[in-house]
Protein backbone atom coordinates (compact mmCIF):
# COMPACT_ATOMS: atom_id res chain seq x y z
CA UNK A 1 0.00 0.00 0.00
CA UNK A 2 1.02 3.56 -0.78
CA UNK A 3 2.56 5.42 2.18
CA UNK A 4 1.33 9.08 2.70
CA UNK A 5 1.51 10.90 5.14
CA UNK A 6 -2.16 12.66 5.91
CA UNK A 7 -3.85 14.29 8.32
CA UNK A 8 -5.94 13.54 11.37
CA UNK A 9 -9.81 12.12 10.43
CA UNK A 10 -10.80 15.62 12.27
CA UNK A 11 -9.10 17.73 10.71
CA UNK A 12 -9.81 16.28 7.17
CA UNK A 13 -13.29 16.38 8.22
CA UNK A 14 -12.69 20.10 8.55
CA UNK A 15 -12.32 20.87 4.75
CA UNK A 16 -16.18 19.00 4.59
CA UNK A 17 -19.14 21.70 5.25
CA UNK A 18 -21.37 21.73 8.64
CA UNK A 19 -24.33 20.65 6.76
CA UNK A 20 -22.74 17.90 4.63
CA UNK A 21 -20.76 16.72 8.05
CA UNK A 22 -23.79 16.39 10.16
CA UNK A 23 -25.01 13.89 7.20
CA UNK A 24 -21.94 11.78 8.65
CA UNK A 25 -24.29 9.68 10.93
CA UNK A 26 -26.71 8.91 7.82
CA UNK A 27 -24.12 8.02 6.10
CA UNK A 28 -22.40 5.24 7.82
CA UNK A 29 -25.98 3.64 8.36
CA UNK A 30 -27.07 3.72 4.72
CA UNK A 31 -23.89 2.13 3.55
CA UNK A 32 -24.04 -0.39 6.82
CA UNK A 33 -27.81 -1.48 5.60
CA UNK A 34 -26.82 -1.62 1.95
CA UNK A 35 -24.00 -3.80 3.06
CA UNK A 36 -25.89 -6.08 5.16
CA UNK A 37 -28.30 -7.00 2.01
CA UNK A 38 -26.09 -7.33 -0.96
CA UNK A 39 -27.26 -8.45 -4.25
CA UNK A 40 -25.68 -9.47 -7.46
CA UNK A 41 -25.30 -7.92 -10.59
CA UNK A 42 -28.96 -7.43 -12.26
CA UNK A 43 -30.45 -8.47 -9.24
CA UNK A 44 -30.13 -5.49 -6.76
CA UNK A 45 -33.82 -5.54 -6.62
CA UNK A 46 -33.77 -4.43 -2.63
CA UNK A 47 -30.99 -1.68 -3.08
CA UNK A 48 -32.89 -0.02 -6.05
CA UNK A 49 -35.91 -0.11 -3.60
CA UNK A 50 -34.03 1.55 -1.45
CA UNK A 51 -32.71 3.95 -3.46
CA UNK A 52 -36.03 5.13 -4.93
CA UNK A 53 -37.63 5.14 -1.53
CA UNK A 54 -35.03 7.70 -0.96
CA UNK A 55 -35.18 9.52 -3.94
CA UNK A 56 -39.30 9.71 -3.53
CA UNK A 57 -39.27 10.92 -0.02
CA UNK A 58 -37.05 13.69 -0.93
CA UNK A 59 -39.37 14.94 -3.79
CA UNK A 60 -36.71 14.18 -6.32
CA UNK A 61 -37.10 12.82 -9.88
CA UNK A 62 -36.17 9.31 -10.70
CA UNK A 63 -36.86 6.07 -13.33
CA UNK A 64 -36.32 3.08 -12.31
CA UNK A 65 -35.83 0.15 -14.63
CA UNK A 66 -32.95 1.54 -16.36
CA UNK A 67 -31.41 -1.88 -17.67
CA UNK A 68 -33.61 -3.81 -15.33
CA UNK A 69 -32.40 -2.23 -12.03
CA UNK A 70 -30.89 0.85 -12.67
CA UNK A 71 -31.74 4.33 -11.50
CA UNK A 72 -31.33 7.89 -12.97
CA UNK A 73 -32.43 10.84 -11.09
CA UNK A 74 -32.15 14.10 -12.01
CA UNK A 75 -31.73 17.55 -9.77
CA UNK A 76 -31.73 21.02 -11.55
CA UNK A 77 -29.99 23.98 -9.99
CA UNK A 78 -31.66 27.78 -10.09
CA UNK A 79 -30.18 28.60 -13.31
CA UNK A 80 -29.74 26.56 -16.38
CA UNK A 81 -26.88 25.36 -17.73
CA UNK A 82 -24.50 22.37 -18.44
CA UNK A 83 -25.63 18.95 -17.23
CA UNK A 84 -23.33 16.63 -14.95
CA UNK A 85 -23.60 12.77 -14.45
CA UNK A 86 -22.41 10.99 -11.09
CA UNK A 87 -22.18 7.76 -11.51
CA UNK A 88 -22.59 4.88 -8.39
CA UNK A 89 -22.62 1.43 -8.64
CA UNK A 90 -24.88 -0.91 -6.57
CA UNK A 91 -23.77 -4.65 -7.08
CA UNK A 92 -22.07 -6.45 -4.77
CA UNK A 93 -19.85 -10.38 -5.32
CA UNK A 94 -20.44 -13.74 -5.04
CA UNK A 95 -17.71 -13.63 -1.83
CA UNK A 96 -18.73 -15.06 1.58
CA UNK A 97 -18.00 -12.39 4.17
CA UNK A 98 -15.79 -13.02 7.39
CA UNK A 99 -15.85 -9.77 8.86
CA UNK A 100 -17.54 -10.04 12.38
CA UNK A 101 -19.38 -6.78 12.66
CA UNK A 102 -23.19 -5.98 13.48
CA UNK A 103 -23.72 -4.76 9.69
CA UNK A 104 -22.05 -8.16 8.65
CA UNK A 105 -24.07 -9.62 4.85
CA UNK A 106 -27.21 -11.58 5.80
CA UNK A 107 -27.37 -12.73 2.10
CA UNK A 108 -25.17 -15.88 2.74
CA UNK A 109 -22.32 -16.22 -0.05
CA UNK A 110 -22.78 -12.48 -1.41
CA UNK A 111 -20.65 -9.60 -0.21
CA UNK A 112 -20.02 -6.12 -1.00
CA UNK A 113 -16.11 -6.69 -0.93
CA UNK A 114 -15.55 -3.78 -3.58
CA UNK A 115 -16.92 -0.79 -1.82
CA UNK A 116 -20.35 0.15 -4.40
CA UNK A 117 -21.98 0.06 -0.85
CA UNK A 118 -20.39 2.92 -0.08
CA UNK A 119 -21.08 4.79 -3.72
CA UNK A 120 -24.21 4.31 -3.23
CA UNK A 121 -24.73 6.01 0.39
CA UNK A 122 -22.42 8.90 -1.11
CA UNK A 123 -24.90 9.20 -4.14
CA UNK A 124 -27.89 9.02 -2.73
CA UNK A 125 -26.09 11.81 0.05
CA UNK A 126 -25.16 14.28 -2.54
CA UNK A 127 -29.05 14.18 -3.81
CA UNK A 128 -29.86 14.99 -0.68
CA UNK A 129 -27.65 18.28 -0.48
CA UNK A 130 -28.23 18.84 -3.59
CA UNK A 131 -32.45 18.94 -3.34
CA UNK A 132 -31.61 21.08 -0.46
CA UNK A 133 -29.35 23.37 -2.04
CA UNK A 134 -30.10 24.67 -5.56
CA UNK A 135 -27.80 27.63 -5.82
CA UNK A 136 -25.94 25.93 -8.63
CA UNK A 137 -25.76 26.19 -12.56
CA UNK A 138 -27.01 23.59 -14.98
CA UNK A 139 -28.06 19.90 -14.01
CA UNK A 140 -26.96 17.06 -12.16
CA UNK A 141 -27.85 13.71 -13.39
CA UNK A 142 -27.50 10.70 -11.01
CA UNK A 143 -26.95 7.48 -12.58
CA UNK A 144 -27.37 4.51 -9.79
CA UNK A 145 -25.77 1.60 -11.94
CA UNK A 146 -26.54 -2.09 -11.60
CA UNK A 147 -24.07 -5.05 -12.88
CA UNK A 148 -20.21 -3.52 -12.52
CA UNK A 149 -18.72 -6.85 -11.30
CA UNK A 150 -18.93 -8.64 -14.41
CA UNK A 151 -21.93 -8.25 -16.59
CA UNK A 152 -21.87 -5.29 -17.13
CA UNK A 153 -24.39 -2.28 -16.59
CA UNK A 154 -22.97 0.67 -17.97
CA UNK A 155 -23.58 -0.16 -21.36
CA UNK A 156 -26.95 -1.32 -21.08
CA UNK A 157 -27.62 1.70 -19.20
CA UNK A 158 -26.04 3.69 -22.08
CA UNK A 159 -28.39 1.57 -24.51
CA UNK A 160 -31.21 2.39 -22.78
CA UNK A 161 -30.62 6.24 -22.63
CA UNK A 162 -28.97 7.15 -19.45
CA UNK A 163 -27.25 9.90 -20.99
CA UNK A 164 -30.04 11.38 -22.67
CA UNK A 165 -33.00 13.58 -22.13
CA UNK A 166 -31.29 15.60 -21.03
CA UNK A 167 -28.15 15.04 -22.85
CA UNK A 168 -25.25 14.55 -20.29
CA UNK A 169 -22.09 17.27 -21.24
CA UNK A 170 -19.64 15.03 -18.78
CA UNK A 171 -19.33 12.63 -16.18
CA UNK A 172 -17.61 12.35 -12.82
CA UNK A 173 -17.49 9.06 -10.28
CA UNK A 174 -15.44 7.65 -7.68
CA UNK A 175 -14.22 4.89 -6.50
CA UNK A 176 -13.87 4.39 -2.65
CA UNK A 177 -10.09 2.79 -2.80
CA UNK A 178 -7.80 0.47 -0.33
CA UNK A 179 -5.13 0.45 -2.52
CA UNK A 180 -4.49 4.65 -0.76
CA UNK A 181 -4.58 5.69 2.73
CA UNK A 182 -7.88 8.20 3.84
CA UNK A 183 -6.62 11.49 3.75
CA UNK A 184 -5.99 10.77 0.01
CA UNK A 185 -8.19 11.22 -3.52
CA UNK A 186 -6.33 9.38 -6.55
CA UNK A 187 -6.62 11.77 -10.00
CA UNK A 188 -4.78 11.62 -13.09
CA UNK A 189 -5.48 12.12 -16.81
CA UNK A 190 -5.61 9.70 -19.26
CA UNK A 191 -6.00 6.05 -18.51
CA UNK A 192 -6.53 5.01 -14.88
CA UNK A 193 -7.44 1.32 -14.87
CA UNK A 194 -6.66 -1.34 -17.57
CA UNK A 195 -9.06 -2.79 -20.51
CA UNK A 196 -9.97 -6.43 -19.24
CA UNK A 197 -9.91 -9.11 -22.04
CA UNK A 198 -10.99 -12.79 -20.76
CA UNK A 199 -10.83 -16.12 -22.24
CA UNK A 200 -11.92 -19.85 -21.47
CA UNK A 201 -9.40 -22.69 -23.02
CA UNK A 202 -10.27 -26.64 -23.10
CA UNK A 203 -7.10 -28.48 -24.41
CA UNK A 204 -8.47 -31.69 -26.02
CA UNK A 205 -5.98 -34.52 -25.65
CA UNK A 206 -6.15 -38.22 -25.40
CA UNK A 207 -6.18 -39.96 -21.89
CA UNK A 208 -5.33 -43.24 -20.94
CA UNK A 209 -3.10 -45.29 -18.23
CA UNK A 210 -0.37 -43.10 -16.01
CA UNK A 211 2.11 -45.44 -16.33
CA UNK A 212 2.02 -46.08 -20.67
CA UNK A 213 2.09 -42.49 -21.63
CA UNK A 214 3.02 -43.25 -25.09
CA UNK A 215 -0.74 -44.50 -25.81
CA UNK A 216 -1.54 -40.65 -25.06
CA UNK A 217 -1.59 -37.40 -25.98
CA UNK A 218 -1.30 -35.65 -22.12
CA UNK A 219 -3.84 -32.76 -21.82
CA UNK A 220 -1.95 -30.94 -18.54
CA UNK A 221 1.51 -31.38 -20.02
CA UNK A 222 0.45 -29.63 -23.35
CA UNK A 223 -1.56 -27.07 -20.85
CA UNK A 224 1.53 -26.78 -19.07
CA UNK A 225 3.62 -25.68 -22.31
CA UNK A 226 0.73 -22.92 -23.00
CA UNK A 227 0.48 -21.48 -19.55
CA UNK A 228 4.64 -20.91 -19.54
CA UNK A 229 4.53 -20.13 -22.98
CA UNK A 230 1.59 -17.11 -22.60
CA UNK A 231 4.14 -15.16 -20.72
CA UNK A 232 6.12 -14.35 -23.28
CA UNK A 233 3.82 -12.55 -25.09
CA UNK A 234 4.13 -9.63 -22.91
CA UNK A 235 7.78 -10.20 -22.57
CA UNK A 236 8.65 -10.59 -25.94
CA UNK A 237 5.66 -8.75 -27.84
CA UNK A 238 5.09 -5.99 -25.89
CA UNK A 239 6.88 -2.53 -25.59
CA UNK A 240 8.70 -2.65 -22.51
CA UNK A 241 7.61 1.35 -22.20
CA UNK A 242 3.99 0.37 -22.52
CA UNK A 243 2.01 -2.40 -19.22
CA UNK A 244 0.11 -5.36 -20.07
CA UNK A 245 -0.40 -8.53 -18.15
CA UNK A 246 -1.61 -11.73 -19.08
CA UNK A 247 -2.64 -14.15 -16.21
CA UNK A 248 -4.14 -17.58 -16.28
CA UNK A 249 -6.58 -17.86 -13.38
CA UNK A 250 -7.25 -21.59 -13.10
CA UNK A 251 -6.28 -24.86 -14.29
CA UNK A 252 -8.53 -27.65 -13.63
CA UNK A 253 -7.97 -31.10 -15.03
CA UNK A 254 -7.33 -34.78 -14.38
CA UNK A 255 -8.98 -37.01 -11.63
CA UNK A 256 -6.74 -39.40 -9.96
CA UNK A 257 -3.34 -40.50 -9.72
CA UNK A 258 -2.96 -43.00 -12.05
CA UNK A 259 -5.02 -41.85 -14.88
CA UNK A 260 -3.88 -39.14 -17.58
CA UNK A 261 -6.16 -36.40 -18.27
CA UNK A 262 -8.34 -36.53 -21.64
CA UNK A 263 -8.77 -32.39 -21.30
CA UNK A 264 -7.27 -29.50 -19.54
CA UNK A 265 -8.89 -26.38 -18.84
CA UNK A 266 -8.15 -22.65 -18.32
CA UNK A 267 -9.04 -19.80 -17.51
CA UNK A 268 -7.42 -16.57 -17.92
CA UNK A 269 -7.42 -13.01 -17.92
CA UNK A 270 -5.32 -9.58 -20.22
CA UNK A 271 -4.99 -6.54 -18.95
CA UNK A 272 -4.01 -3.51 -20.95
CA UNK A 273 -3.85 0.89 -21.42
CA UNK A 274 -3.16 1.34 -24.70
CA UNK A 275 -5.99 1.02 -27.16
CA UNK A 276 -3.61 -0.10 -30.08
CA UNK A 277 -3.76 -3.71 -28.33
CA UNK A 278 -6.67 -4.03 -29.03
CA UNK A 279 -6.92 -7.10 -30.76
CA UNK A 280 -3.75 -7.99 -30.51
CA UNK A 281 -3.47 -10.22 -27.36
CA UNK A 282 -6.38 -12.47 -28.84
CA UNK A 283 -4.80 -13.17 -31.61
CA UNK A 284 -1.78 -13.90 -30.29
CA UNK A 285 -3.07 -15.90 -27.42
CA UNK A 286 -4.26 -18.34 -30.25
CA UNK A 287 -1.00 -18.46 -32.43
CA UNK A 288 0.07 -19.61 -29.26
CA UNK A 289 -2.22 -22.18 -28.31
CA UNK A 290 -2.54 -23.51 -31.60
CA UNK A 291 1.16 -24.22 -32.35
CA UNK A 292 1.46 -26.30 -28.81
CA UNK A 293 -1.47 -28.18 -29.67
CA UNK A 294 0.10 -29.15 -33.20
CA UNK A 295 3.23 -29.50 -31.92
CA UNK A 296 1.98 -31.75 -29.10
CA UNK A 297 -0.35 -33.70 -31.23
CA UNK A 298 -3.70 -31.88 -28.70
CA UNK A 299 -6.16 -30.15 -30.44
CA UNK A 300 -8.30 -27.07 -28.39
CA UNK A 301 -11.41 -24.77 -27.90
CA UNK A 302 -10.79 -21.27 -27.59
CA UNK A 303 -13.45 -18.57 -26.13
CA UNK A 304 -12.12 -15.19 -26.15
CA UNK A 305 -13.45 -11.95 -25.66
CA UNK A 306 -13.54 -8.37 -24.32
CA UNK A 307 -14.81 -7.22 -21.08
CA UNK A 308 -14.24 -3.67 -20.43
CA UNK A 309 -12.65 -0.93 -22.39
CA UNK A 310 -9.88 0.69 -20.44
CA UNK A 311 -10.79 3.97 -18.24
CA UNK A 312 -9.63 6.35 -19.54
CA UNK A 313 -9.70 10.00 -17.92
CA UNK A 314 -10.80 13.23 -19.87
CA UNK A 315 -7.91 15.49 -19.93
CA UNK A 316 -9.67 18.72 -19.12
CA UNK A 317 -12.06 17.31 -16.70
CA UNK A 318 -9.22 15.38 -14.75
CA UNK A 319 -7.57 18.67 -14.22
CA UNK A 320 -11.29 19.91 -12.97
CA UNK A 321 -11.39 17.25 -10.75
CA UNK A 322 -7.49 17.26 -9.20
CA UNK A 323 -8.64 21.42 -8.56
CA UNK A 324 -11.63 20.38 -6.53
CA UNK A 325 -9.76 17.70 -4.48
CA UNK A 326 -6.99 20.39 -3.90
CA UNK A 327 -9.92 21.87 -1.69
CA UNK A 328 -10.82 19.42 -0.16
CA UNK A 329 -7.70 17.35 1.04
CA UNK A 330 -5.62 18.92 3.73
CA UNK A 331 -2.05 19.03 1.62
CA UNK A 332 -0.36 18.48 -1.73
CA UNK A 333 1.26 14.89 -0.83
CA UNK A 334 -2.91 14.21 -0.45
CA UNK A 335 -3.37 14.08 -4.34
CA UNK A 336 -1.84 10.84 -5.85
CA UNK A 337 -1.62 11.33 -9.65
CA UNK A 338 0.45 7.68 -9.61
CA UNK A 339 -2.86 5.77 -9.34
CA UNK A 340 -3.16 3.33 -12.31
CA UNK A 341 -4.23 -0.02 -11.35
CA UNK A 342 -4.60 -3.07 -14.18
CA UNK A 343 -8.52 -3.10 -12.17
CA UNK A 344 -11.01 -2.65 -14.70
CA UNK A 345 -13.97 -0.52 -14.55
CA UNK A 346 -17.25 -0.43 -17.11
CA UNK A 347 -17.33 3.61 -16.14
CA UNK A 348 -15.10 3.22 -19.11
CA UNK A 349 -18.41 3.20 -21.01
CA UNK A 350 -19.57 6.27 -19.97
CA UNK A 351 -16.25 8.18 -20.44
CA UNK A 352 -16.25 7.03 -24.36
CA UNK A 353 -19.58 8.47 -24.94
CA UNK A 354 -18.95 11.91 -23.26
CA UNK A 355 -15.74 12.93 -21.51
CA UNK A 356 -15.35 12.78 -17.50
CA UNK A 357 -13.35 11.86 -14.59
CA UNK A 358 -13.21 8.94 -12.92
CA UNK A 359 -11.07 8.88 -9.30
CA UNK A 360 -10.05 7.10 -6.25
CA UNK A 361 -11.07 7.98 -2.29
CA UNK A 362 -8.76 6.54 -0.17
CA UNK A 363 -10.34 4.66 2.05
CA UNK A 364 -7.98 2.25 4.22
CA UNK A 365 -7.22 2.83 7.70
CA UNK A 366 -4.16 0.40 8.89
CA UNK A 367 -4.71 1.34 11.99
CA UNK A 368 -8.24 0.36 12.47
CA UNK A 369 -7.32 -2.74 10.12
CA UNK A 370 -10.00 -1.74 7.73
CA UNK A 371 -7.06 -2.44 5.13
CA UNK A 372 -8.11 -5.84 3.34
CA UNK A 373 -7.62 -5.40 -0.32
CA UNK A 374 -10.47 -4.93 -2.75
CA UNK A 375 -12.34 -8.95 -3.07
CA UNK A 376 -11.01 -10.10 -0.01
CA UNK A 377 -13.81 -11.44 2.35
CA UNK A 378 -12.62 -9.43 5.35
CA UNK A 379 -12.71 -6.14 3.10
CA UNK A 380 -13.84 -3.23 4.41
CA UNK A 381 -13.09 0.36 4.60
CA UNK A 382 -12.96 3.58 7.46
CA UNK A 383 -16.29 5.59 6.86
CA UNK A 384 -14.88 8.84 7.72
CA UNK A 385 -14.27 8.88 3.81
CA UNK A 386 -18.07 9.10 3.17
CA UNK A 387 -18.76 12.86 3.82
CA UNK A 388 -15.55 13.40 1.92
CA UNK A 389 -17.34 11.75 -0.82
CA UNK A 390 -20.25 13.32 -0.66
CA UNK A 391 -18.38 16.99 -0.27
CA UNK A 392 -16.35 16.16 -3.45
CA UNK A 393 -19.13 15.82 -5.46
CA UNK A 394 -20.96 18.98 -4.34
CA UNK A 395 -17.97 21.00 -5.03
CA UNK A 396 -17.45 19.15 -8.54
CA UNK A 397 -21.61 20.20 -9.32
CA UNK A 398 -21.01 23.58 -7.99
CA UNK A 399 -18.13 25.00 -9.79
CA UNK A 400 -19.13 22.79 -12.97
CA UNK A 401 -21.46 25.35 -14.69
CA UNK A 402 -18.31 27.70 -14.64
CA UNK A 403 -16.20 25.31 -16.19
CA UNK A 404 -17.87 24.94 -19.18
CA UNK A 405 -17.92 28.64 -19.35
Amino acid sequence: MTSLSVASPALWLDRVRPDIRSLQPQLVQWRRHLHQYPELGFQEHLTSEFVAQKLQSWGIDYQTGIAQTGIVAVIEGIQPGPVLAIRADMDALPIREENDVPYKSRHEGKMHACGHDGHTAIALATAYHLSRHRAFRGTVKLIFQPAEEGPGGAKPMIQAGALKNPDVDAIIGLHLWNNLPWGTVGVRSGPLMAAVELFDLTVLGKGGHGAMPHQTVDAIVVASQIVNALQSIVARNVDPIDSAVVTVGAFEAGSTHNVIANTAKLKGTVRYFKRQYEGFFGRRIEDVIAGICRGYGASYELDYWQLYPATVNDPRMAAFVKSIAEQVVETPAGLVPDCQTMGGEDMSFFLQEVPGCYFFLGSANSQKKLDYPHHHPRFDFDETVLAMGVELFVRCVENFGRLEN
